[in-house]
């Protein structure tokens, strides 16, 4: 048996494990009003951190390049409360243009 498949097993028991842990949680500690801020919280952390790390990294080196362009008018588009396809399809159009013109 290989590195990787000892690897895959041992993260998908890890992952079970954690499962069946978060299923046996008592539900007082659940609805602890500190406890559901932080899990509203929890998704915008972690997509925050993927849009951060693939508008602005390339492998392991950090760029400033028509990504940020997007991101920029997407960020912008979200401030001036545009609707969500408009932001998006706007995003990628800068962004498009951008790397185009240069």
């Amino acid at each position: 048996m290989s590195i990787y498949w000892i690897t895959a097993l041992g993260t998908s028991a890890a992952c079970f494990l954690f499962k069946y842990l978060g299923h046996s949680v008592p539900e007082s500690w659940l609805a602890h009003p500190r406890v559901q801020r932080i899990n509203l919280l929890i998704p915008v952390a972690l997509l925050s951190a993927l849009v951060a790390v693939q508008a602005f990294t390339d492998k392991t080196k950090l760029v400033v390049d028509h990504r940020m362009a997007g991101v920029s008018f997407a960020v912008a588009a979200f401030v001036a409360k545009l609707p969500f396809p408009v932001a998006v399809f706007g995003a990628a159009v800068v962004s498009a243009l951008v790397y185009r013109l240069s």
